[in-house]
C-alpha cells in the first residue's frame, strides 16, 4: 500500500479535488481491473476512452482517479487529479508506486525497426554468462534471472512494466536489457524510467498504420533518446542513414559501431556460412554461432555496449562466441535430404530482404530458394506490395499466404501483396491462404539441398484469427514435413 501524495513525485497535475492523502492499493486503466482503494487513471486510446469508465471504475471501489477531464456525475468519496496528459502521468505514478525500480538497476534499452530482440536477448545471455543477475524484456518472452514470464507486447503497459522491474530488484539483479518500441515511446509507457543507455539498431518501413508517415515512426524513435540522461550512453548504427539523428538532441554519452563507415567500434565480415560468421572485430578474428551481415550489426551492438558497460573486452568475446540468437531468428534446420528450412520473424521488407540476401551469400549457387511469406491484417497495409515484390526478385519460388489476418480477409491481404510483383516474376509465385498447405507446398516443391524460408512469424506460436489465437508453429509445421522427407 502506497499513499497517493508519496507517488504523485514528479506529476504535473493541474487540479486536485479532495486530499491525497489516501492509500492506494493499486494502479489500474483498465475499468474491469479495479479493486477497491484503487487508482483508476483514465486514458484516451485510440479506440476506447477511459474517461467513460469513471464512473463505473467508482462504483467498483476506485479511490481516486487520474483524468484529462472531470465526469459530469461522479457519487462517492473520491479524490480527482486533473493532468494534461494521463498516459504520460501513469508511467510516472507507476514507477513511484513500485519504488523507481530502474534507479535501482543499469536498464539498457534496444530500438529500431529491425534487430530490437536478438541484440536484447544476446546482451541478456551474455551479462548472465558473465556470471551477472539480469532481467530480459522482450518480444518472445520476458525473463527475471532465468524465469520465463510470457510477453503479451514488445515494451509492457507502464504497470506491468514496473512491476517487472521491481521482480528484477527484489530478485537481486544488475542488469536489465530491454525492446523500446515505437508504440512505447509514443504512448508514454517508458515515462519515469532511468536508462543506463539505449542502443539504436536501424530504421526502415514499418509501423505506418500507426505513426502514418515515416517522419513520425522516426521522431518516436529519437524522442527515446532525447530523453537520455547525462550519466547514460547512446549507442547508434553509423551505416544507418538514420542513426546521427538520433543523436543530434541526446545529453547522453555517443557512441558509435558500423561494419563500413568510420565508427567507435568496427568489425569486418570474413567468412558467413550457415555454420556461422567469422568476424575481424576491433582487429581480432572471431568466431560466431549467428549467420548473416544483418546479424555481424547485431553482434558488433552487443559488443559496444557491453564494453561501454565497463565489462571485459576478451571475456566479452568469449562468451558471445558461445551464443546463440534468440528463437525464430534465421532459426534453420535441415532434413534428412539435405533440404535446409529457416524460419525467420521477418515481417518488414527490410527485414526480408536482409534475410534472403544472406541466403543469397551464403548458397553456392545451385539451390533452389523456396519462400512462404504473408503480411498481417489490421496491421500497415503500405509494406504489403513491397514486401511481396521484395520476397519474389531474391527468391527462386514465393507462395504468398496467410500470417495473422486478425480481422481481414486473407485473399484480400494476399491480393495487396501480389500487386506489388513485377510480371516477369509473377510465374515464379503462387498464392496459398492456408499457411500449413503453403507450408506443405514448399517442402513438395524442395529438391535436395535448396533451401525453405518461412518469413514473418518466427517465435510465434498462434495465428490471429478473428480475435482468435489458434496454435501454430512455423517450425513445428517444418519438422512435421521434414520427417516426411527421405
Amino acid at each position: 500500500m502506497r499513499y497517493l501524495s508519496d507517488i504523485l513525485e514528479g506529476v504535473a497535475f493541474t487540479e486536485l479535488q479532495g486530499s491525497a492523502d489516501v492509500e492506494i492499493s493499486a494502479i489500474v486503466f483498465d475499468s474491469r481491473q479495479v479493486v477497491p482503494g484503487s487508482l483508476f487513471v483514465a486514458l484516451k486510446g485510440t479506440l476506447v476512452d477511459g474517461h467513460d469508465y469513471i464512473e463505473q471504475a467508482v462504483k467498483d471501489g476506485a479511490i481516486a482517479v487520474i483524468c484529462e477531464e472531470l465526469p459530469a456525475h461522479v457519487t462517492g468519496e473520491v479524490d480527482f487529479l486533473m493532468v494534461n496528459n494521463s498516459a504520460k502521468a501513469l508511467g510516472t505514478l507507476a514507477a513511484n508506486f513500485y519504488e523507481n525500480p530502474s534507479s535501482n538497476l543499469k536498464l539498457v534499452g534496444v530500438t529500431g525497426t529491425n534487430g530490437k530482440t536478438t541484440i536484447a536477448t544476446l546482451l541478456y545471455k551474455l551479462f548472465r554468462d558473465l556470471g551477472y543477475k539480469c532481467g530480459l524484456l522482450s518480444t518472445v518472452e520476458n525473463q527475471v534471472n532465468g524465469r520465463v514470464i510470457p510477453s503479451t507486447h514488445t515494451t509492457p503497459d507502464p504497470v506491468a512494466l514496473n512491476k517487472l522491474l521491481a521482480d528484477m530488484v527484489e530478485e537481486g539483479c544488475d542488469y536489465c536489457f530491454m525492446e523500446v518500441s515505437s508504440h512505447a515511446i509514443a504512448q508514454y509507457r517508458i515515462e519515469g524510467l532511468k536508462f543506463s543507455g539505449g542502443i539504436f539498431s536501424n530504421l526502415t518501413h514499418d509501423h505506418l498504420d500507426y505513426h502514418k508517415t515515416f517522419d513520425s515512426y522516426l521522431k518516436a524513435k529519437k524522442t527515446f533518446f532525447d530523453n537520455l540522461p547525462k550519466s547514460a550512453f547512446a549507442l547508434t548504427n553509423a551505416d544507418d542513414k538514420n542513426g546521427n539523428v538520433m543523436l543530434q538532441n541526446t545529453a547522453a554519452h555517443k557512441k558509435s559501431y558500423g561494419l563500413k563507415s568510420m565508427a567507435d567500434y568496427r568489425a569486418r565480415i570474413i567468412e558467413n556460412q550457415f555454420g556461422g560468421l567469422l568476424l575481424n572485430i576491433d582487429n581480432e578474428e572471431v568466431w560466431f554461432k549467428l549467420v548473416g551481415t544483418f546479424n555481424a550489426y547485431n553482434l558488433l551492438a552487443v559488443y559496444a555496449a557491453a564494453l561501454l558497460l565497463e565489462q571485459d573486452r576478451s571475456k566479452v568475446l568469449i562468451s558471445l562466441s558461445k551464443l546463440t540468437g534468440a528463437e525464430g531468428r534465421f532459426e534453420y534446420i535441415v532434413a534428412p535430404n539435405k533440404v535446409i528450412g529457416i524460419v525467420d520473424y521477418a515481417h518488414t521488407p527490410d527485414a526480408v530482404q536482409n534475410v534472403l540476401s544472406t541466403i543469397h551469400d551464403i548458397r553456392k549457387g545451385k539451390e533452389k530458394v523456396i519462400t512462404v511469406i504473408g503480411c498481417g491484417g489490421d496491421r500497415d497495409k503500405t509494406k504489403r506490395p513491397v514486401m511481396a515484390k521484395v520476397a519474389s526478385e531474391w527468391s527462386d519460388k514465393v507462395i504468398l499466404t496467410s500470417d495473422n489476418p486478425r480481422t481481414e480477409d486473407p485473399p484480400q491481404i494476399i491480393k495487396d501483396m501480389e500487386a506489388g510483383i513485377d510480371p516477369a516474376f509473377k510465374r515464379h509465385c503462387v498464392s496459398i491462404a492456408d499457411r500449413r498447405e503453403a507450408i506443405k507446398t514448399a517442402c513438395m516443391f524442395a529438391q535436395p539441398g535448396d533451401i525453405i524460408l518461412l518469413a514473418g512469424k518466427g517465435h510465434e506460436k498462434y495465428q490471429d484469427i478473428n480475435g482468435v489465437k489458434n496454435h501454430f508453429d512455423d517450425m513445428e509445421e517444418l519438422l512435421e514435413q521434414f520427417k516426411l522427407m527421405s
